[in-house]
């Protein structure tokens, strides 16, 4: 907003008046609700419904009149009656957004992009910043699917499942850097998030956006004086809804009513394993520090971070510090710029509490947890001791990532800019394992002789992107362009070695070459190199008619090394159009009511090359040894794919109905987005080829189309706002009416299957995708009792109630899906003279859980096993074999409380104390579900949404306490 010149008063030589007025719009219509406040004072009023006022103030104070979405006006009060008009706002309309290769005014945008500020992002002490947007986007899922993991990051999707073999996430393009890597981010470095939603949106990206694609913009220096900013806090997880499993004595009780004697199940202890592995005194802080300045040609930010987080089990924590520099610089009369990123992280990551809780839930309670001498009680009949396994074994992961990248800017014209961006990325990932020659995996498996393995993994990629913008005003109409080139170059290369056989754990795994299974011959090694090159071409270009018709059109020409001698090259064109409607002159007499309205239609087609490199062509590897005749040992080689010259792009073709609008002056805001998209030439591997023709049994090829339907609303309102108070409040929601997997061909199966159920039983797979079923259908059994035995009944394909083995494949059929058709989020924003509160709610509706805890642990069958179950099992009785069947699928409705934040601005009162502002927050409060598992919020994300873990990473409340401080 801004203020017009005010005039300064120092004195107030008459008595206080009445002043009294009315405020209108520029359509002279009678605004109300608008705040009207004497400058320098507490004293104010609003305008009633009839747009007018009465207020006491002096003779020339200046009375400032304000209103959400209209520019506010500073009015001397030098007669009795004032008239005020006030006009709409262009800020929302005037909004820059970044835009593949490039940024445009709001208006000028015709697709679908979201846009998130860091003063919306969900954060509370965040490990991966891409959990920022969970719940901020309409249509985008962001799931953790570990919970408070520190070692573990998000699962994440975009309008649905778009493929089977290549990728299902996000374009992450950090800086212009694409593919970028999230670990070099922090929240307190980003400036803003845009998210493209629609293929005529992303198709400038290609075959890396069949999945949406994700912008984020890093902050950078301002001109003037140096300014320094701290951020810091600290953060603790509480664990919640803890499995009910039996206690020693109700363990005891139990086995007993099972007919066996104390002898064959009683250890004489009472443990509970599942609390021994928690870490209930966890402490995470993190501490970042920023340095920002410059002048008119140079400006600079640096930041450096330290964190260390930790997990709600022990020995899982992630310890990191890092850095980030961002330099610009003007020359040559301000025609040449210079601008360059760099930042690097490096973390020591312990990865060996990330597993672990089944084994210590269902582990025998009366075990003690030490023998008589000490050492630690190991029960050979079951799972090693999970809390002795923290003191004898090691998994550690070290990795540094890097990142850096410079865009030269030459602009010999006012609207003629010569670009070029060059970028390399890098990721070092080394791990250590070792266990110690005492731990029960070393004596089950190695002797006892220890267990070393060391390996590491580098991924280095590079980007070149020369590109020329072009812009063209000529009264109403405003033309601009983009013609660019990109190179990218990818190189993986992997090494691991294991080895055992060791004299003593002196020097765990850094000695690997010591233990003697080297020497036999029986150690291991391998090693691993793969590349890939994608090159395009591409242009758009936008043209915009009195600021009212835009039309958008893209191209890009792509080739990529991965597909076939027929197929290396692939188009991806794009079309959209948007009518500024409010911007019609038969829309001024509603301009108040009515005060945006926008229609946007696009089309585009994006692709997906993400699978392995060399799936196109006939490649050799080794193969057994051969002895030769001279009595040595000799490696083979032999062709280990067949070459597939028609492998090539998946396709998707993508349609988008968009409608942008604001209501009263924009004090409701908010998008409808209706879209249709199809992927044809889904990749998939192993899938079966002929033989002789062929010489291995399977290849990689195309085999069908994947389509989805959906709808995303968002509405932003601010119900009330006056000098000292505002609410600003957000409801997001989305629906898919379908994602099915169209058509399917395949030599071998009719079907895929996914999902696999593992633990007791062999009960194969959950979920199958079949022509013309949905993603995520749970396929199997249908529950019709039990019989006088209290084994399982089940409807078979006539409708008769029959035992389990007579159920064949036939009578089995589609019983539930794991993919939530409804997401809705709603964020409440207070804000009381130094106060705010953040209240966020968020909610995934109308899916199936499949609750494989109490498959497994809610059936005595497992008792009689010797492992703990639940308490429930010993409620119902159940004692039958065990089977899949929707007897386990649950609704996994729910809805949290997702984040709650309080925070506090210190008051400036004097120019030279620095602006502080004190937060906590509060994560994951509570969850109002009829699930009755763990945790409803499971991944929902790919090709098998909706299992549920055996037992998870522990549910967690979190809370937060935190400082920011600008100097």
């Amino acid at each position: 907003m801004t203020v017009a010149q005010e005039i300064k008063v120092t004195g107030h030589p008459t008595p206080p008046a009445t002043f009294s007025g009315m405020v209108t719009d520029a359509e002279h219509n009678p605004l109300a609700g608008v705040s009207v406040n004497v400058k320098g004072t507490s004293k104010g009023t609003s305008t009633d419904p009839h747009g007018r006022f009465s207020i006491q103030a002096y003779e020339h104070d200046i009375l400032v009149f304000s209103m959400i979405g209209y520019t506010s006006q500073s009015i001397e009060a030098n007669k009795s009656f004032l008239e005020v008009t006030l006009s709409l706002s262009t800020q929302n309309m005037d909004e820059v957004v970044v835009v593949g290769y490039g940024s445009m005014k709001r208006a000028d945008v015709a697709t679908a992009i979201a846009s998130v500020k860091p003063e919306k992002f969900n954060n509370a002490g965040n490990r991966d910043v891409r959990s920022l947007l969970e719940g901020k986007v309409a249509g985008l899922t962001v799931t953790r699917t570990e919970g408070s993991s520190p070692t573990s990051g998000v699962a994440i999707q975009l309008r649905g499942v778009v493929s089977i073999n290549g990728s299902q996430s996000p374009l992450m393009v950090i800086d212009g850097i694409p593919g970028g890597n999230a670990d070099l981010l922090r929240a307190e470095d980003i400036e803003s998030i845009e998210v493209l939603k629609d293929g005529s949106a992303a198709a400038i990206y290609g075959s890396s956006a069949n999945a949406g694609v994700i912008l984020i913009t890093t902050k950078r220096g301002q001109s003037g004086a140096p300014t320094i900013e701290y951020s810091s806090f600290v953060n603790r997880h509480y664990q919640t809804n803890t499995p009910r499993f039996l206690t020693a004595d109700e363990y005891r009780s139990a086995m007993a009513d099972l007919g066996y004697s104390a002898s064959a199940y009683d250890r004489g202890g009472n443990t509970n394993m599942y609390q021994e592995i928690l870490n209930k005194d966890n402490i995470s802080h993190s501490h970042d520090l920023s340095v920002s300045g410059g002048n008119e040609k140079t400006v600079y930010r640096a930041s450096v971070y330290y964190n260390n987080l930790e997990g709600i089990g022990k020995a899982n924590e992630r310890e990191q510090y890092g850095a980030r520099m961002s330099l610009e610089s003007k020359a040559y009369d301000d025609k040449l710029t210079f601008q360059s990123n760099l930042a690097t992280n490096y973390n020591n990551m312990n990865m060996l509490g990330d597993e672990g809780w089944e084994a210590a839930s269902r582990a025998n309670p009366t075990n003690p947890m030490y023998n008589e001498d000490g050492s630690f009680y190991e029960d050979l009949s079951s799972d090693e001791n999970k809390y002795a396994r923290l003191f004898q074994q090691k998994y550690d992961r070290i990795q540094q990532t890097s990142s850096l990248d410079a865009k030269l800017i030459f602009e010999p014209l006012k609207d003629l800019k010569f670009s070029a961006f060059g970028s390399i990325q890098r990721d070092d990932q080394k791990n250590n394992k070792y266990y110690d020659k005492d731990s029960r995996t070393s004596i089950n498996s190695y002797n006892g002789n220890g267990y070393a393995y060391k390996s590491s993994y580098l991924n280095t990629q590079y980007a070149f992107e020369p590109t020329i913008d072009y812009k063209y005003d000529l009264q109403d109409h405003h033309l601009s362009a983009v013609l660019g080139y990109s190179y990218r170059y990818q190189v993986e290369e992997s090494f691991d070695a294991t080895n055992y056989g060791f004299l003593n754990d002196a020097n765990e795994e850094n000695d690997i070459g010591s233990g003697s299974y080297l020497v036999d011959g029986k150690a291991g090694m391998s090693s691993s190199k793969e590349d890939q090159t994608l090159i395009a071409f591409f242009g758009r270009i936008n043209y915009v008619y009195k600021d009212r018709y835009v039309l958008q059109t893209s191209l890009r020409r792509e080739g990529s090394s991965k597909f076939g001698a027929n197929n290396k090259w692939g188009n991806f064109p794009a079309v959209s159009f948007a009518w500024n409607v409010n911007n019609e002159t038969f829309m001024r007499n509603i301009s108040s009511t009515l005060s945006t309205l926008k229609l946007r239609v696009g089309y585009g087609v994006t692709g997906n090359s993400g699978i392995d490199p060399y799936q196109s062509m006939s490649t050799i590897g080794t193969g057994g040894y051969y002895l030769t005749d001279e009595g040595t040992w000799v490696q083979t080689y032999g062709p280990n794919k067949n070459p597939n010259p028609n492998l090539k792009w998946e396709t998707k073709k993508e349609w988008n109905l968009g409608v942008d609008f604001g209501l009263l002056a924009n004090r409701i805001s908010g998008t409808i987005d209706l879209y249709r998209r199809k992927t044809d030439d889904l990749l998939l591997t192993g899938v079966t080829s002929a033989i002789p023709a062929n010489i291995i049994s399977t290849y990689t090829t195309n085999i069908g189309t994947i389509s989805s339907k959906g709808i995303e609303l968002t509405i932003n309102t601010i119900p009330y706002s006056n000098e000292h108070f505002t609410w600003k409040a957000d409801l997001l929601g989305s629906y898919t009416f379908s994602n099915t997997l169209d058509k399917f061909s395949n030599n071998a199966a009719d079907y895929l299957e996914y999902g696999s159920i593992g633990g007791y039983g062999a009960l194969g797979n959950a979920i199958r995708m079949y022509e013309g079923s949905n993603i995520g259908d749970f396929f199997g059994k249908r529950f019709a009792g039990f019989d006088e035995n209290g084994e399982w009944l089940f409807y078979n394909a006539a409708g008769e109630k029959v035992s389990g083995s007579a159920i064949t494949d036939q009578d089995k059929t589609v019983i539930g899906n794991g993919a939530p058709k409804y997401y809705l989020s709603f964020a409440n924003y207070f804000q009381y003279k130094q106060f705010d509160l953040t209240i966020a709610f968020r909610g995934k509706f109308k899916f199936d859980v499949l609750n494989r805890q109490k498959m497994a642990y809610g059936n005595l069958k497992t008792l009689s096993s010797g492992y703990n179950v639940l308490k429930e099992a010993i409620n119902d009785g159940l004692n039958a074999s065990y089977q899949y069947s929707d007897y386990f699928l649950e609704n996994g409705d729910f809805v949290k409380l997702d984040n709650l934040t309080l925070g506090y601005t210190l008051k400036q009162h004097n120019p030279k104390i620095p602006r502080t502002r004190l937060f906590v927050t509060a994560r994951d409060l509570f969850t109002i579900t009829g699930y009755s598992g763990e945790n409803p919020e499971v991944d929902d994300t790919g090709l098998a949404p909706g299992l549920a873990s055996y037992v998870s990473t522990p549910v967690t409340r979190n809370f937060t306490i935190g400082l920011n401080v600008q100097f």
